[in-house]
């Protein structure tokens, strides 16, 4: 498996996105995801404490066991965790991190992430913070997520602590919005882009198809009439039809074509798509395609059309 560097951190450039644990999934489907991924060489495992109110964490550690030195494990925090608070506090920092060791059964976090910014504190504490986590070991490397290029501009200004060494905001095929402000910074400041929904939650799949039966118990038919009308919009179903023509005109699927466009990002570490089954996980490894300058100026033609 081909690596990229987050900060100090070499990472398969397929990882593993841990959100399915506790929620959709129980213990024994999550280990068998987590070792369906070991096994393909995945070494990049994402998740946070607040996935499965602590139980990813949980499921993650207990399955990793003796090989937790074999990999990378980023976690994160700041949002509302029941009995424990939410920011990015120093006060909240402390407690935070001293609660995902515990449920990853570690001593030390690769990737410590801010979930989201927090308003109501500067982000010279926040560093400061985490600073003092990277200083005593139980931090290797620090990153943000849902940051604007601005914020990100401001957290690396701040003089004399650790910086963000990655971003972790949603990017894919059907939302390109980084593309303006976001992913120059990265590259500007060398820090690693994590994409999350990179799939766009099973849009980039191939299951979700206009005209045809929508599929029972998915992330989306589950989320609920509000969370489907926002995905399943006519604008995203067309551009799904479009892009499954394109990839398979050239015998590739659209899957393939999701994970390898992303990968052409130079930004791009890594691309952490969640799994349900060891199935999906090695699909996931297997999604390589070496596109060509005319197969991502024909990418573009058919993504960044205006909106009808």
């Amino acid at each position: 498996m081909e690596t990229r560097k987050i900060g100090s951190l070499n990472v398969s450039v397929i990882g593993l996105g841990c959100n399915n644990f506790g929620r959709r999934l129980d213990f024994d489907g999550s280990a068998a995801v987590v070792r369906a991924a070991l096994d393909a060489g995945i070494n990049f495992f994402d998740t946070a404490d607040v996935y499965g109110n602590g139980q990813s964490e949980e499921y993650l550690g207990r399955t990793l066991g003796q090989r937790r030195k074999e990999v990378i494990v980023a976690t994160k925090f700041g949002s509302q965790m029941q009995g424990q608070g939410q920011g990015a506090s120093p006060a909240y920092i402390r407690r935070a991190v001293e609660a995902s060791l515990r449920r990853l059964g570690t001593d030390y976090i690769d990737l410590y992430q801010l979930h989201s910014p927090d308003p109501d504190v500067p982000i010279a504490e926040t560093l400061g913070a985490l600073t003092e986590l990277v200083q005593s070991g139980k931090v290797r490397e620090i990153g943000c997520s849902n940051f604007s290029a601005e914020q990100i501009r401001e957290a690396a200004a701040v003089p004399n602590v650790a910086h963000f060494v990655s971003v972790q905001n949603e990017y894919s095929l059907l939302k390109r919005d980084p593309e303006a402000e976001v992913l120059p910074e990265c590259q500007r400041l060398g820090m690693a882009f994590i994409p999350y929904y990179p799939l766009a939650v099973g849009l980039l799949t191939g299951k979700y198809r206009q005209g045809q039966p929508m599929p029972g118990k998915t992330r989306i038919t589950m989320g609920g009439s509000d969370y489907a009308a926002k995905w399943l919009q006519d604008r995203n179903l067309s551009l799904v039809e479009a892009l499954v023509s394109f990839a398979e005109s050239r015998g590739h699927t659209i899957l393939e074509l999701a994970f390898s466009w992303l990968l052409c990002r130079p930004a791009v570490a890594s691309v952490i798509a969640g799994a349900m089954t060891p199935q999906q996980v090695q699909a996931n490894v297997a999604a390589r395609w070496p596109l060509t300058e005319a197969d991502l100026a024909e990418i573009d033609r058919i993504t960044l059309q205006p909106s009808t």
